[in-house]
């Protein structure tokens, strides 16, 4: 059996390395957009593929028998073109995503990144986890002043109402704790990516009283197969996978 992964999230390493313990054929595929990314167990390629043509051609090409979506929650677009790719090709597809955060009381729950930028107020000192992609949508607010922490640098100018923190998770609540301390934070603008490396933010938020503008992720394609955990995953590639 020959799966492909597309994804570098912490679940699609495991998935990976759980199907080659097993003697499974896993290649898996990173985007290439993060710098130094940790790399999962089996053969790996990295870039995109072109679109969803490109990876029905792919797939074709590869005789893939399963292909399992473990991008991160956000990663919207490229789990469409798997889904339309799975389409063409009649590879199964299975989307694995781990669960989101369960809501709290006094959170802002908003649909998208402008969303969330309308919901601040001036003056406010914004602790910002959205990635180094979304920085454009929050900058040029008067009052707002903004930290905002990604893995790799955002695309310059940097504004002078913005400083960035470069790191990496898993992240500690005494970090997080300093952090918002340090930086005298009074608000958290975040997405909804779940998990526990990056949960310690919304701990020392609450520890705080800090209010919390948490953005929904977008919904899967319709009729797509989803799974929360590794083990699910296992079981649909060696079981309900094989009936498609």
């Amino acid at each position: 059996m020959r799966v492909l992964i597309l994804g570098g999230t912490a679940e699609a390493r495991a998935l990976a390395a759980e199907l080659a313990a097993r003697g499974v054929h896993v290649v898996s595929s990173l985007a290439g957009r993060v710098s130094n990314p940790r790399l999962p167990v089996g053969e790996v390629r990295e870039g995109g593929f072109g679109g969803p043509k490109g990876l029905a051609t792919w797939l074709r090409e590869h005789a893939v028998d399963r292909l399992v979506d473990a991008t991160h929650p956000f990663a919207a677009r490229m789990t469409a073109s798997a889904a339309r790719a799975a389409g063409a090709t009649g590879v199964p597809l299975l989307v694995l995503r781990r669960p989101g955060w369960p809501a709290e009381p006094g959170w802002q729950r908003v649909g998208s990144l402008q969303e969330a930028a309308a919901r601040l107020r001036a003056p406010a000192r914004v602790f910002l986890t959205t990635g180094r992609r979304s920085l454009p949508v929050f900058t040029g607010r008067p009052g707002i002043w903004l930290l905002a922490r990604s893995v790799d640098p955002p695309e310059p100018p940097i504004p002078p109402n913005v400083h960035v923190v470069l790191d990496r998770g898993p992240y500690t609540l005494e970090g997080e704790l300093a952090l918002i301390r340090e930086h005298r934070l009074d608000v958290l603008v975040t997405k909804d990516s779940g998990g526990e490396l990056t949960s310690a933010k919304l701990d020392a938020a609450r520890l705080l009283g800090m209010p919390v503008i948490m953005v929904d992720r977008p919904p899967p394609p319709a009729g797509v197969r989803l799974v929360e955990t590794v083990a699910e995953a296992v079981a649909w590639i060696e079981g309900a996978g094989a009936q498609g």
